[in-house]
């Protein structure tokens, strides 16, 4: 595909500084930038790479003032890491989609297909289930008995959607994620045995909500796990039984969130993340990577980091005398021994 600055700024409503005319025909990362692709520039650490770079076209913040010539012709946007997300989006959205029915598969005669949908080589879908309009069904996906998904939604390769599990519009399964396996529930028996408590909810995904490969979101014991509108989960995280996450809300890599958690919404988890059971986390909470959360955090906006976790100022003023520790060992063991060496 080809496009002009022209034709960009005017997706974006950008202004452009420079040629109209430059042609974009693929996109870029601003310190690889080579002719006729467009990049942008949105992190400062990253503003040396402009004056450098080979790309015909720069997407930038409108308060970025240029110290040196440039050589691409800028469109200038309020957020150029918002309008790249969008230009791309629009590029996706373009891509031809596949439609049809592939063989061999495997459809129930009781599951029936929304207009346009896809459904790839290999794949599994089960009795009653409910597939929306423009769905696409990539090989090897496995859609158990009575699963229905919205309009617009994708499932890719190997993904696995256990029975009755519920996903709205335009969601996203990424390879390899298991929707709907059991909770992680076990009870003490005699000799030391567990027995299984059996799992008898399902998992519900509303709108838009997007699930990373090799993800994993357990059934609920009764009722639904339940990931709210607009949320996104990354790679390899782990939602136990019964969790609910809120609305908007983005998980980074293999956080893990125990069982009956109620998780506000717009929060922000970094990656390794792990949230013990039966707790409650407030609305617009921001975890640090690899923090530990043990009890409840009630105050919404609440920034904590550490495990276990504490507010993320407290951690790094205490962080600062933690690693002069081994420092303040040593003084001490010489004052003990002045001390002692002056004792009559």
């Amino acid at each position: 595909m080809e496009f002009t600055a022209e034709q960009i700024a005017s997706l974006i409503e950008g202004k452009i500084e420079g040629d109209p005319k430059s042609l974009v025909r693929d996109v870029s990362k601003i310190e690889e930038g080579r002719p006729q692709t467009l990049s942008f520039l949105s992190n400062p650490k990253y503003e040396q790479y402009i004056y450098t770079t080979q790309a015909s076209v720069v997407i930038v913040n409108d308060d970025f003032k240029p110290e040196q010539a440039l050589s691409a012709t800028l469109i200038r946007v309020p957020d150029a890491y918002r309008a790249l997300a969008k230009l791309l989006q629009f590029y996706q959205e373009a891509q031809p989609k596949k439609t049809g029915i592939e063989q061999p598969s495997y459809i129930a005669k009781s599951a029936t297909l929304g207009d346009f949908a896809y459904v790839g080589a290999f794949a599994y879908i089960g009795e009653g289930v409910k597939i929306g309009n423009n769905v696409q069904i990539y090989p090897q996906a496995y859609i158990g008995d009575g699963v229905s998904i919205g309009d617009n939604s994708i499932v890719y390769s190997g993904a696995k959607i256990y029975q009755g599990c519920k996903l709205g519009q335009k969601c996203v399964i990424h390879s390899g994620a298991v929707i709907g396996s059991d909770g992680f529930g076990f009870a003490p028996g005699e000799n030391g045995q567990f027995e299984k408590i059996p799992q008898v909810g399902i998992v519900v995904l509303e709108d838009q909500v997007e699930i990373g490969a090799n993800t994993t979101i357990d059934r609920a014991t009764m009722g639904a796990t339940i990931i709210r509108r607009g949320t996104k989960l990354d790679n390899l995280i782990q939602v136990a039984h019964n969790v609910e996450i809120g609305e908007n809300s983005v998980l980074a890599a293999q956080t893990g969130i125990a069982g009956s958690t109620k998780i506000g919404k717009q929060v922000m988890f970094g990656g390794q993340v792990g949230i013990a059971g039966h707790l409650k986390i407030a609305d617009g909470v921001k975890l640090a990577a690899q923090t530990g959360v043990s009890k409840s955090i009630t105050k919404a906006g609440t920034v904590q980091m550490g495990s276990p976790s504490m507010d993320a100022m407290q951690y790094n003023k205490a962080y600062v005398f933690f690693r002069k520790l081994p420092e303040l060992k040593t003084r001490i063991d010489e004052l003990e021994k002045k001390s002692s060496n002056q004792q009559p």
